[in-house]
């Protein structure tokens, strides 16, 4: 194991830090040490490898970048083993990214890897190096690993698909609660409560297999097409009450739950209220969760839906609109 940090990007630091950890995970590592080598403005993280490092990049929607930290005294000709010899390398230092020109630690590492026959090209450089403090002030250097694509939700949010309805979970939302679900390549994830299916596909983007009902045959057809404009294929979506309907073909065991349900009283309840419908429909999938796997599920607040031997594990509120509240809630058992 190595140690590594991500960088959250400030939206929600509480369910950045949870998403992260459960990125980590979903791909082999842990949660870093509580106390040691901590760094302000950076979560630690144990990971497999470099390509495990880089792997929670690409999945992680609230952070900006993946870290490790480097030598100084080894960067300009092994910078933890991926780039050797002179390259074009960018220093700048976290938190701070345009004010490198003034900051002396900054301009220190620059000036020893020109020295060493480097060159510096904050443009387009083969590898980024970043200066950050740690607990005690002390500077640190650290090379980025992966770098996390901000853009790339913002292009799966509703007005760029072919269904579209006004209440939706914001695409990086959604992202941040599929990683709470620890969903792997290959994980079966079933969503009873699909909607137009935002929440479901960032789940199939992460490798899943999709399973999805809905009691509103409109949302089953307007879901099936956001699907095919995001080039998933889940494996069935059917329309019914998600308490007695079943899947043609389905699985003994899913991986993972992972559900965003109708707000309120609204009327693809059909009046009836969210707690309740919850209750009512979510233990019915819980029972077939396999042992290991998680339900992972975004809330108004209210009673936990699932009992022993479920327990709740993570509980995040966080502002989904204006002034509308959802918690993210993961239940093991």
């Amino acid at each position: 194991m190595i140690v590594a940090y991500f960088e959250p990007s400030g939206e929600s630091p509480e369910l950045a830090r949870e998403e992260g950890i459960s990125a980590a995970e979903a791909v082999g590592g842990t949660s870093g040490p509580a106390s040691e080598g901590a760094i302000p403005g950076l979560v630690s993280l144990r990971l497999p490898d470099l390509a495990s490092v880089a792997r929670v990049a690409e999945r992680l929607a609230l952070a900006r970048r993946t870290v490790v930290p480097v030598d100084p005294t080894s960067v300009a000709t092994r910078a933890v083993g991926r780039v050797v010899g002179p390259a074009r390398v960018a220093v700048r230092r976290l938190g701070r990214p345009s004010a490198g020109g003034s900051d002396p630690a900054v301009l220190a590492v620059g000036r020893d890897l020109v020295a060493r026959g480097w060159s510096i090209d904050l443009d387009h450089p083969t590898q980024r190096l970043w200066v950050a403090a740690d607990a005690d002030g002390v500077d640190r250097l650290f090379e980025e690993v992966g770098a996390v694509d901000r853009q790339a939700p913002a292009r799966r949010r509703m007005p760029h698909l072919p269904f579209q309805r006004p209440v939706s979970l914001e695409p990086r939302l959604g992202r941040a609660a599929a990683n709470l679900a620890r969903i792997r390549p290959g994980d079966r994830v079933v969503d009873p409560f699909l909607g137009t299916g935002a929440l479901l596909a960032e789940a199939g983007l992460l490798g899943a297999e999709l399973w999805g009902v809905d009691a509103d045959a409109t949302m089953v057809r307007g879901a099936l097409r956001n699907f095919a404009h995001l080039g998933l294929t889940p494996r069935a979506v059917v329309e019914g009450d998600a308490a007695e309907v079943e899947f043609p073909d389905a699985p003994a065991e899913f991986d993972a739950i992972l559900s965003d349900p109708p707000y309120g009283r609204a009327s693809s309840t059909g009046g009836e209220g969210t707690s309740r419908l919850v209750a009512r429909v979510l233990p019915r999938w819980a029972d077939r969760v396999r042992d290991g796997g998680r339900v992972a599920v975004v809330l108004p607040g209210g009673p936990d839906p699932l009992g022993a031997p479920w327990r709740r594990v993570v509980g995040v509120a966080v502002r989904v609109h204006r002034s509308l509240t959802r918690e993210f809630r993961v239940y093991e058992r």
